[in-house]
């Protein structure tokens, strides 16, 4: 692999490596288990009202797949709590679901034990290849359309148990800074966060001037999409962090001259690693989080320092470091770990 400086080395991760200039890693996946209990999917479309009018012109109308459990069609008076898990950079749902290898992890996990319930991965790809689940006039108002909008609908379209207690939000890389973003900032929605090798935790160093240069260089959308990886995510994190709707048509600010300060401060502030101490209250809220990392994941050690944050500030969490790299145990993880977690943590009173 290439090597970049501080900030892209963080964002070249953030799709466990995925995207065509590195390649697509290896994702080791769990076996099927005979005789498990099968889940509907459903692909639909939901209108994101916080999406309109991006001047990016990034669609409002956002592919989603919705997996159903085995008893929601037999059992029409039952109501199910809901896990919203969110992608990472360069892919969206549609690769999502084929790293963690649903509905046949989920299936996996009811045949281990979990708890029936209902699991929806949002796609979140913008021009620049990723949203970072932020709040941006360049890109919309993501961060509210996973909170909100997509919420509202999956509860007025599907028999779902309508609480806090009963959602739970999940995500890994961008999707665990976007888990570790939105759960901070919405405790009032959902109630139990499991944080999956989350990306983008800390300030950002300046960019190396050869990145610069070629970030520089780019004068239209299109232009970026010759970009390696890394260069291309800085242009997401910009659009996402540093919107500025007076400077067309990339309608962003990059850390370079005159505004590199300006820029990166802005970046900082969305940093979950320096805004913590503001959501302490809104983090003791929850029922359970959890943090896991890959041990050859250069992001093992942010994610630490998220869980020595929360420790600091008497925020109960686990947090566990296993074998593996960004991406090899995502599958398994999602099936032996976050689908237990949630049927552990969330609420079922209600299901009926």
């Amino acid at each position: 692999m290439r090597k970049y400086g501080p900030l892209l080395l963080s964002l070249c991760l953030l799709a466990g490596l995925s995207g065509g200039a590195v390649g697509q890693a290896k994702n080791n996946v769990p076996d099927v288990i005979p005789g498990a209990p099968k889940v509907t999917v459903e692909r639909i479309k939901v209108h994101g009202a916080s999406l309109e009018g991006s001047l990016e012109g990034d669609s409002a109308d956002r592919d989603v797949l919705v997996f159903l459990p085995p008893s929601y069609e037999k059992q029409p008076n039952r109501r199910y709590p809901v896990v919203y898990a969110l992608h990472g950079y360069s892919i969206g749902a549609e690769q999502w679901s084929q790293e963690i290898h649903v509905p046949q992890t989920i299936e996996g996990a009811l045949a281990k034990g979990a708890r029936d319930m209902i699991v929806v991965l949002p796609d979140s790809k913008t021009v620049h290849n990723g949203s970072m689940y932020s709040s941006s006039v360049t890109t919309g108002d993501f961060e509210n359309f996973i909170a909100h909008d997509l919420v509202a609908y999956i509860d007025a379209h599907y028999r779902t148990i309508a609480a806090r207690e009963s959602r739970g939000l999940a995500g890994h890389s961008m999707g665990g800074y976007g888990a570790t973003r939105i759960g901070m900032k919405h405790a009032d929605v959902f109630g139990s966060l499991y944080i999956m090798s989350p990306c983008c935790l800390a300030p950002r160093a300046p960019l190396k001037p050869e990145d610069e240069t070629a970030l520089l260089a780019v004068k239209t959308p299109a232009d970026s999409a010759t970009l390696p990886f890394g260069q291309r995510a800085a242009l997401a994190s910009a659009a996402a962090w540093s919107p500025n709707p007076k400077a067309p048509p990339l309608y962003l600010d990059l850390p370079v001259g005159d505004k590199q300060q300006q820029v990166l401060g802005e970046w900082a502030a969305n940093a979950p690693l320096a805004f913590i101490p503001q959501y302490v209250s809104g983090l003791k809220r929850y029922n359970a989080i959890a943090l896991d990392v890959g041990d050859q994941d250069t992001l093992r050690f942010d994610t630490g320092k998220l869980h020595e944050a929360m420790d600091a500030n008497g925020i109960a969490n686990s947090f566990e470091i296993y074998p593996g790299t960004h991406v090899s145990n995502v599958a398994f993880r999602f099936q032996d770990f976050v689908m237990p977690f949630f049927s552990k943590n969330l609420s079922f009173q209600g299901a009926r």
